[in-house]
């Protein structure tokens, strides 16, 4: 499934894009960090450009994807997993909605990847009222999607209007300056997905999304650096702490590249190159434990705001 912006959320809207580079020896490695000075966040946040934005979502899992992933481990839905909507209305700062805003659309991409038409209703309700607070509302077309869910239509229909209202969403904050908080809206995705995730290998050990797990080191690196261009606010110097909190536990996470030769395929009627490269990643229990803990207390943090 394609990573750009086609999918719930799918909105890694603002950051220095830093894809990690890789050593040239037999196997090819890739960097595990890349040391950038933190004096450079100290003064006013940098403008980001939009290559350096489609560079970060290129590497991003969406929530449906994450959703589609859980899904096909056959592991059965689990309310248990999602965050509670009930203290919507202690989120008092943009910041608190925003991260929420992020935890909650993750949780719709999971809602509707099984089809709990019912469930989506109070989902749906934070969603809309976090939105509002955020004066990003209008672009929530909250009664069709009421209908659709109420009236358990197509699920597809459902799914496709979520989507529709985030990515409208995003390019609003996009074009309007305020990326702070559009990187709040995707840290709180993405901790949210990957705490789905890892509630989903520990209840039943799946190679696929512990691989998935592991592969997110490269993205933990690209949140880090667009949520440091905002650490001169308290809140933002405070969530980069807890993030790095999980980068730490990643840092003992290997991943290689084993080079192949591309290969011409056709797609729809056109040559394109396939690329044969083999990524190899290694995460031991003992890290993935101590991943999946950090990741925890993050989430927890978030949503006890």
């Amino acid at each position: 499934m394609n990573r750009k912006i086609t999918t719930v959320l799918a909105i890694i809207i603002a950051g220095g894009s830093l894809l990690m580079n890789c050593q040239s020896d037999g196997n090819k490695s890739k960097k595990d960090d890349f040391a950038i000075p933190d004096s450079i966040f100290k003064d006013k946040p940098l403008m980001i450009s939009k290559e350096a934005m489609n560079d970060i979502i290129d590497n991003i899992s969406s929530p449906v994807e994450m959703a589609a992933l859980i899904k096909s481990t056959g592991v059965p839905f689990n309310q248990k997993f999602l965050a509670s909507t009930k203290n919507v209305d202690n989120l008092s700062t943009d910041f608190k909605q925003a991260l929420n805003l992020g935890i909650y659309g993750c949780d719709l991409g999971y809602l509707n990847m099984y089809e709990k038409t019912g469930s989506i209703l109070s989902s749906m309700q934070a969603i809309k009222k976090l939105a509002d607070q955020l004066r990003i509302g209008h672009f929530f077309d909250f009664n069709t999607i009421k209908r659709l869910a109420t009236n358990n239509e197509n699920i597809d229909s459902l799914m496709y209007i979520s989507v529709s209202s985030f990515n409208n969403m995003d390019e609003y904050l996009r074009e309007n300056n305020r990326s702070d908080i559009s990187s709040l809206l995707v840290t709180g995705m993405w901790i949210e997905g990957m705490y789905l995730a890892c509630q989903v290998v520990k209840e039943k050990p799946n190679e696929t999304l512990r691989e998935r797990i592991g592969d997110s080191k490269i993205v933990l690196a690209d949140l880090l650096l667009i949520l440091k261009n905002y650490k001169s606010n308290s809140s933002f110097a405070n969530l980069v702490k807890e993030i790095e909190k999980i980068k730490k536990e990643y840092d003992n996470v290997t991943i290689s590249v084993i080079p192949g030769e591309p290969e011409m395929v056709e797609v729809d009627g056109m040559l394109m190159f396939k690329s044969n490269e083999q990524q190899i990643i290694d995460i031991s229990d003992e890290t993935l434990a101590k991943i999946i803990a950090s990741i925890e207390n993050a989430r927890t943090m978030i949503i006890n705001l």
